[in-house]
């Protein structure tokens, strides 16, 4: 009696995990060196998967339910064992329980610049940080490449792995998603959607998690770019310049002013600079070359620098720069500045 007594106390008959940490990523369930026994019950309750590892080779997975440890539910060690006549005799195998809850509001964030290739600004550094929830999709892989043996591991210790890794996912997606820093300056929640496809198959495959919400909450650009964008802004918010500069200029004459203030300079400067193109265009034009096409003899005149267009249109040569930024302007850019041709100015001038 005394040895059944023993035997019965060396045999595991229930195995199950009561977790109330709320942060357990993965808990390795605690044998104390004793053995399955055939029959033996398995509980695993709703957001959990147990997992039988035997010799370092996974074997069966296990949702929630009441599951008895028999030869027909544990095909895998069966095989693993070389059990010939089945599940007989008692047997020793980790039993990890994994939480597949979803874990929310965990934080994330770029501690080095991230490249940006953009149509409008060129390559850009751009800063960002944000949330994420993610859970546990497949519990083998992420046992392999994240838990590993740890007896209980937890979030805390898994977070400065998983902050590094959303945000190497996120580089690579933000970089092959080719989103311009206009929206991912502006419109953070689209931005985060959109990310989420690309961010998922990565963090699937590599480490047996799927991302539930990815929240990109700010992204930071440098001051340069941040003054082009505002500059941006508001020349979409005046709109058509030509019909703001007279709007402004019939606002200064019913104030009784002798002028509008800078919009009356700007406009002033403009008609100054359109008489003296149309004057040196008719003068340079005037004689024709020996094939009888008129000739240019100004050259320079012809490709303008942004500093030369601001000098004729009389504003400042940052203007000149917004406007060929916003399109207003034609110009081609060579090398690091842009050209301004005499047609695109004069077309300018009349829009």
């Amino acid at each position: 009696m005394g040895i059944l007594n023993f035997l019965k106390g060396q045999l595991l008959e229930i195995i199950e995990w009561n977790d109330d940490s709320r942060d357990t990523l993965s808990f390795r369930f605690p044998d104390d060196d004793k053995e399955i026994k055939r029959g033996a019950q398995l509980i695993v309750r709703e957001s959990q998967i147990a997992q039988f590892v035997y010799l370092g080779e996974f074997g069966d997975t296990f949702g929630p339910g009441k599951h008895e440890l028999a030869t027909d539910n544990i095909p895998i060690l069966t095989t693993l064992k070389s059990w010939k006549y089945g599940f007989e005799s008692p047997f020793k195998a980790d039993i990890y329980f994994l939480n597949t809850r979803i874990f929310t509001g965990n934080k994330w964030g770029t501690s080095n610049p991230v490249m940006m290739r953009d149509n409008d600004f060129g390559i850009v550094r751009a800063r960002a940080f944000g949330t994420f929830d993610f859970r546990i999709l497949e519990p083998k892989l992420f046992l392999k490449e994240v838990a590993g043996t740890d007896h209980q591991f937890r979030l805390d210790e898994f977070m400065d792995t998983m902050r590094s890794r959303v945000v190497s996912v996120f580089s690579e997606a933000l970089a092959s998603a080719n989103i311009p820093v206009l929206d991912a300056a502006q419109r953070y929640s689209e931005l985060g959607e959109s990310l989420l496809p690309l961010i998922n198959p990565v963090m699937g495959s590599k480490y047996g998690l799927e991302m539930t919400s990815f929240v990109v909450e700010n992204v930071s650009l440098p001051p340069e770019v941040e003054q082009a964008i505002d500059k941006r802004s508001s020349m979409s918010a005046i709109g058509n310049l030509n019909d703001y500069v007279k709007f402004q200029m019939a606002q200064g004459m019913e104030k009784g002013g002798s002028t509008g203030g800078v919009a009356t300079e700007m406009a002033i400067g403009m008609a100054m600079a359109q008489q003296l193109i149309q004057q040196q265009g008719g003068a340079l034009s005037a004689q024709p070359a020996p094939g009888g096409v008129a000739q240019s003899q100004s050259p320079a005149f012809d490709l303008l620098c942004p500093a030369d267009a601001a000098k004729l249109l009389g504003v400042s040569e940052a203007d000149v720069l917004a406007s060929l930024a916003s399109g207003e302007l034609k110009g081609k850019k060579i090398g690091s500045t842009y050209r301004i041709t005499r047609a695109a100015l004069e077309e300018f001038l009349k829009s």
